[in-house]
């Protein structure tokens, strides 16, 4: 563009100088100028094409990214969830099988207590029945020991 910009200058002043100058020469001159502009704006042109889809391409790779991180991101999520639903069903479990075994314990328990209780009510019945043998062997017999 320079180079063009120099000869029309050149030719310029030749046009100025010399009566015989040919006005076509200057015509021929500016069509180069035409054809370098568009040659220049189709160059301009062609950078963004390639800028935008070197963006383009960009904005795809960090969108792969993104989808990238947020499904590690969902995949450790579910695996913490169900962890803690594991956890938390292992708990619920060691809860069910404590109070199972607590009741069975209080029914054992309960069990203990009514067969000690009747022993001890035989016992206690065993002992009346043999005071009462042994008084009734006492008035029997005639003995009768004084109560003062």
């Amino acid at each position: 563009m320079e180079a063009l910009v120099s000869q029309f200058t050149f030719l310029s002043e030749q046009s100025l100088q010399d009566k015989a100058f040919d006005p076509s020469t200057i015509e021929d001159l500016m069509k180069l100028f035409e054809i370098e502009s568009y040659k220049a704006w189709a160059a301009a042109e062609l950078e963004q094409e390639t800028e935008l889809e070197e963006t383009e391409h960009a904005m795809q790779e960090a969108e792969e990214h993104l989808d990238s991180v947020m499904e590690s991101a969902m995949d450790e999520f579910t695996r913490f969830e169900q962890e803690m639903e594991r956890i938390s069903r292992d708990e619920v479990q060691s809860l069910v099988e404590t109070g199972e075994r607590a009741r069975k314990m209080g029914n054992f328990m309960e069990k203990t207590a009514a067969i000690a209780s009747n022993k001890y009510m035989e016992a206690a019945l065993n002992s009346a029945t043999s005071s009462f043998k042994s008084a009734w062997k006492g008035i029997s017999s005639g003995k009768v020991h004084p109560s003062s």
